[in-house]
C-alpha cells in the first residue's frame, strides 16, 4: 500500500530511500549514502507529463518523465539511500524540486534492489487527474514536443538525451527512450 512519507514517522534512525528513474539518476542534487540499481513493479516510465517550468513554458510546454501506474509494467532506475543526518534537508529539497506544480504525487513504493534487498522507498508518481497529465502520446508526437521545448532548466531534448544516455551507461537501456532520442536528433534545429 502506498502512503505519503511523513517527517514524524518515516525519517527515523535509518533515513529513507528515494527512487530515481529520470533526472534524479544523473542529477540527484542531494547527498546520499548509497546508490543501488533497483526495479519498481507496477509503474511505467513515460513522457506523460507536460512540463511548464523546468523543460517547457506555459506557452510552449515540454514533456518530462513520470511514473505512470500500469499493472504489468516495471521500471528500472536507481535507489538512493539518504542518511538520517540528511533526511529532513533532502526531503525538503525533493519536495521543492518535484512538487512545484503538484503534478507528481509523493508515494511510498516497494523496490527490489539489485542485491536482492526489498526496501520501502519514496517515489514521485504522476497524478492522472492533474491538468499536466498527457495520457498516452505516440513517440512521434513526443519527439515533436521535445525537439522544440525549452524551460528554466534548459532544452527538453537535453533532458531526454541525458536520461537515455545514463540508462544505457547503467546497463538499463530503455528502448523507447533510445528510439525517441534518435527521432528527436533527426528533427532540424532540435
Amino acid at each position: 500500500m502506498e502512503s505519503r512519507i511523513t517527517l514524524d514517522h518515516d525519517l527515523n534512525q535509518e533515513g529513507f530511500w528515494v527512487f530515481g528513474y529520470g533526472s534524479l539518476m544523473w542529477n540527484p542534487g542531494f547527498a546520499f549514502a548509497e546508490r543501488v540499481p533497483a526495479i519498481l513493479v507496477g509503474y511505467a516510465r513515460s513522457f506523460c507529463m507536460w512540463s511548464i517550468h523546468h523543460r517547457g513554458t506555459p506557452e510552449e510546454p515540454g514533456l518530462v518523465l513520470a511514473l505512470d501506474l500500469e499493472e504489468r509494467a516495471s521500471c528500472r532506475g536507481l535507489a538512493f539511500h539518504v542518511s538520517r543526518d540528511h533526511a529532513a534537508t533532502t526531503l525538503a529539497y525533493l519536495r521543492e524540486r518535484e512538487l512545484v506544480s503538484s503534478a507528481y504525487l509523493e508515494r511510498r513504493v516497494m523496490l527490489t534492489l539489485s542485491d536482492g534487498r526489498e526496501v520501502s522507498s519514496l517515489a514521485y508518481v504522476v497524478d492522472p487527474d492533474h491538468v499536466q497529465y498527457t495520457g498516452p502520446l505516440s513517440l512521434a508526437r513526443q519527439a515533436e514536443i521535445i525537439a522544440r521545448a525549452t524551460g528554466g532548466r534548459g532544452p527538453n531534448s537535453e533532458y531526454l538525451f541525458n536520461t537515455a544516455r545514463h540508462l544505457a551507461e547503467l546497463g538499463m537501456e530503455d528502448a523507447d527512450l533510445t528510439q525517441l532520442a534518435e527521432m528527436v536528433r533527426q528533427i532540424p534545429n532540435a
